[in-house]
């Protein structure tokens, strides 16, 4: 590639290239940027002879990009977000704390415990849009698919990432009243709820299987909201995270917890510099400051008049 190819690139085309390879059509792509198809069309020719490449093929389908279009599309697209979030910030960070900001965690971490203290963080920033994503998949911090991420595990080194342990969270075995008076020795002969096969390393699966390895597993689900709502009814024993409240019904077995795992959180380095996301960070740390005792499980001392 030659200097002046390099120069005669317009990094405004980004958007249209972008559009074209979404919509697959010139009209289409004019139609939502609000352009004329032939300045499109213009503006493709001019970076394909730019980078002395084609990037697209017109096809029966509309067109498609070539392998070297797909590389530049996966860049600019990428490329593009981060710019267009700079200029987000830069905006958000003169007007103060505002803006969006992305928290994903497991979707009981949320109903059962974090909600509870939105309003506090709603009242003190009320400009902040906080969306709150119930998953535990790996989602990129780079693409901006979330800002934040609560994790049950500490996660792999990556020197993009800030990694901080906020917090552990106590499981205990829980099942309804009727079971409340079988002793320890005999849980293995109770009916137990468990994770799936895909979830069979999780520390919960392993406990389940050193300590009532001969239990019969009666029913498999795929999250603590199911799992809570079959113990309820009455299916069996369960291993819950203590956050996870005891309805009418429900009780805690054994004198104890049986099992703590860490909480993570993650965030992008860049986070550290941008007030919205301090001011979340910062609520998050006081929340789990603010409930340690009751995420680690632990039951409230006895009182002097107890």
């Amino acid at each position: 590639m030659t200097g002046s190819s390099q120069v005669d690139f317009d990094w405004n085309d980004i958007p249209l290239l972008l559009a074209l390879a979404q919509t697959g059509s010139m009209n289409a792509a004019g139609k939502r940027l609000g352009m004329d198809p032939s300045t499109i069309s213009r503006r493709l020719a001019a970076t394909e002879g730019a980078l002395e490449t084609p990037l697209f093929v017109r096809g029966p389908g509309g067109y498609q990009p070539t392998d070297a279009g797909r590389v530049f599309l996966e860049n600019a697209e990428r490329i593009y977000g981060q710019v267009r979030d700079m200029l987000v910030d830069t905006r958000a960070e003169a007007d103060g704390v505002g803006g969006v900001v992305r928290l994903t965690a497991i979707d009981f971490m949320f109903g059962e415990w974090l909600v509870a203290h939105l309003p506090a963080l709603v009242a003190a920033h009320p400009a902040l849009q906080l969306q709150l994503i119930a998953s535990n998949q790996s989602l990129s911090f780079t693409h901006r698919e979330t800002d934040f991420a609560l994790r049950l595990a500490r996660p792999q080194e990556d020197a993009a990432l800030v990694m901080r342990k906020v917090g552990e969270l106590g499981f205990a075995v829980y099942a309804q009243t009727c079971f409340a008076d079988t002793p320890r020795e005999r849980w293995d002969e109770l009916p137990w709820l468990v994770y799936g096969p895909e979830l069979a390393e999780t520390p919960e699966m392993r406990w389940i299987a050193r300590h009532v390895p001969g239990a019969r597993r009666v029913v498999q689900v795929s999250s603590v909201a199911t799992l809570r709502s079959a113990c309820l009814a009455g299916l069996g024993l369960a291993l819950l995270p203590h956050v996870v409240p005891e309805a009418d019904g429900m009780c805690r077995l054994g004198a104890g917890v049986e099992l703590h795992r860490e909480v993570w959180l993650l965030s992008h380095r860049a986070t550290g510099r941008i007030a919205r996301y301090r001011a979340v960070s910062d609520w998050l740390v006081k929340a789990f400051e603010t409930d340690a005792a009751r995420l680690r499980g632990e039951r409230a001392a006895p009182g002097p008049d107890s």
